[in-house]
């Protein structure tokens, strides 16, 4: 089984398992396309989620962006702080105004 994501105006709407036959006799009256997405992300860089975007012309599959100073990572499609993560036992969370990792507790 593989799967697949149906991407409207660039953005993942659905996600489902199904063989790929299944698309031979499938009539999809919505807008949009479907594209395999792959959970070891051997192609299209990530996988697929409802909300995340999928970009032609890297053809990756693009989570939102989680906070306004986070840049895209070109080579992985994954949104990268910044600071990097400290490298401690503890839980931290964004703070974007601060442009800092916080505790999180």
């Amino acid at each position: 089984m593989a799967h697949y994501a149906k991407v409207t105006s660039g953005t993942v709407v659905k996600v489902i398992v199904a063989e790929s036959s299944f698309f031979d006799n499938f009539v999809d009256d919505s807008p949009g396309n479907w594209i395999e997405t792959f959970k070891d992300r051997s192609s299209r860089k990530n996988f697929a989620s409802v909300g995340w975007t999928y970009d032609n012309t890297r053809d990756a599959f693009i989570p939102p962006k989680p906070h306004s100073s986070w840049t895209l990572n070109e080579d992985t499609c994954i949104w990268e702080s910044p600071v990097a993560y400290p490298d401690e036992n503890e839980n931290y969370k964004w703070n974007d105004a601060t442009q800092s990792w916080d505790i999180d507790e």
